[in-house]
């Protein structure tokens, strides 16, 4: 007799309690940002870098450090203020830096790699944000061409 091995449904839910906190670890930092922006990768974590220049754009995962404020985190709802006409709408349909959780995420050009610092491009963090994570741009599974988004988010920048 062969026994069924298969995973039941309930045995792929995640035994975490989601009120405890996780942990992120900062990876590197925006040392200018601007036209062309650099970002610092730490040491321990420079090897990481290999093979990223094979990319020409990457996804760079920031804190919003100057939003980590109990009274920025417990934000909901908002009106995208750089968006004219926006309606006001839930904190997780628009790209507001006060939210539960402040993380960006900004797609960029890499321009170079010099050792441990990337010049990117179109990164739209400021001067001293922590970095997360960054990953490399895929387009085959990154764009969506045919996305559906409300016609608010076409005025204003891009994010």
């Amino acid at each position: 007799m062969v026994k069924n091995t298969t995973p039941t449904r309930r045995s792929h839910r995640l035994a975490v309690d989601l009120r405890s906190e996780g942990e992120v670890k900062f990876i590197g930092v925006v040392e200018d940002a601007g036209e062309q922006s650099k970002i610092r990768v730490l040491p321990e974590f420079c090897v990481g870098l290999q093979s990223l220049d094979k990319y020409s754009h990457i996804i760079i995962l920031y804190w919003i450090h100057l939003r980590d404020r109990d009274e920025d985190r417990q934000v909901l709802q908002v009106t995208p203020r750089r968006h004219p006409g926006a309606p006001r709408v839930g904190v997780f349909a628009s790209r507001s830096p006060s939210r539960p959780n402040p993380i960006g995420l900004c797609v960029t050009r890499l321009t170079k790699i010099q050792g441990c610092t990337l010049l990117i491009e179109g990164l739209d963090a400021i001067e001293g944000s922590p970095v997360i994570d960054i990953k490399p741009y895929i387009p085959r599974a990154d764009s969506i061409p045919d996305a559906r988004v409300p016609e608010w988010t076409s005025r204003g920048p891009p994010t």
